[in-house]
């Protein structure tokens, strides 16, 4: 009966540590997608170490899950009590900075939020139409959440171009294409003393707000899924490692 129930136990940790191990590849891969994700929000957030930050620590604790994966698999099918070992620890202290992760997250939301608007009145007011990265990724987002400005279009009056012209001009992207009658611009200004011109008249905060409470809420809850992955791993490594006496280090394949 003891011998059964390590080799379930044996196995089902096992088990376990490949969900670890593909998980921590989707937290990895996640963490890639913000950084190199050309057409997303982030790219207007460029130049926020925060931001970044995030993305390279969401990378590294994915790279680390799959290292744990691994050898939480090794150890549990050659039965290594060092390394079983090593990898409850590991575990304890990932899931300690999930917690930590966490709480950041939610205590810290209005800093976010206030980083955020502060990033993009500097994207609004230096826009210049020369369909760089950032204004091509800004443009994009008014032109298909149907948005102009961060709270409405007259925070385009703090822009640079926009002051300093003599016509009344507005990025072409804010244009309402639904009263559109003739061929319209996705990128730089356009002058909207004509008739037919009109501008979305809701700001993109919200419809932004809403992409990264969706796209938090995605890593939160990959976290939640890995942290009792993580708890159902340690319970099971705990006994397995009580219950081997002492290290085989025979059924380790030589290379």
């Amino acid at each position: 009966m003891g011998k059964g129930c390590m080799t379930a136990t044996k196995y089902f940790l096992f088990l376990f540590n490949l969900i670890f191990f593909l998980s921590g590849a989707v937290i990895m891969g996640f963490g890639l997608w913000l950084l190199l994700d050309n057409q997303s929000f982030l790219v207007v957030l460029n130049n926020s170490v925060p931001i970044k930050v995030a993305c390279y620590i969401l990378i590294g604790v994915g790279a680390f899950s799959m290292l744990m994966g691994f050898v939480g698999c090794l150890g549990a099918i050659y039965e290594i009590r060092c390394l079983l070992g090593l990898y409850v620890t590991c575990l304890v202290l990932i899931l300690i900075a999930q917690i930590v992760a966490g709480a950041l997250i939610h205590f810290k939301k209005n800093v976010l939020n206030e980083e955020i608007s502060k990033i993009v009145d500097e994207v609004l007011e230096n826009y210049s139409g020369n369909n760089s990265s950032t204004e091509k990724t800004w443009d994009f987002i008014q032109r298909n959440m149907e948005c102009c400005g961060w709270n409405s279009h007259l925070d385009w009056n703090i822009n640079k171009v926009v002051v300093n012209s003599s016509q009344l001009l507005f990025p072409c992207s804010c244009q309402n294409i639904s009263f559109a009658t003739e061929n319209f611009s996705d990128s730089g200004f356009c002058d909207t003393q004509m008739d037919d011109w009109a501008f979305y008249n809701v700001g993109c905060a919200a419809s932004v707000e809403n992409w990264l409470d969706t796209n938090i809420g995605v890593v939160l809850g990959i976290c939640l899924g890995v942290a009792l992955i993580e708890l159902m791993g340690m319970i099971l490594s705990i006994y397995l490692c009580k219950n081997i006496h002492m290290e085989d280090y025979t059924k380790v394949p030589k290379y």
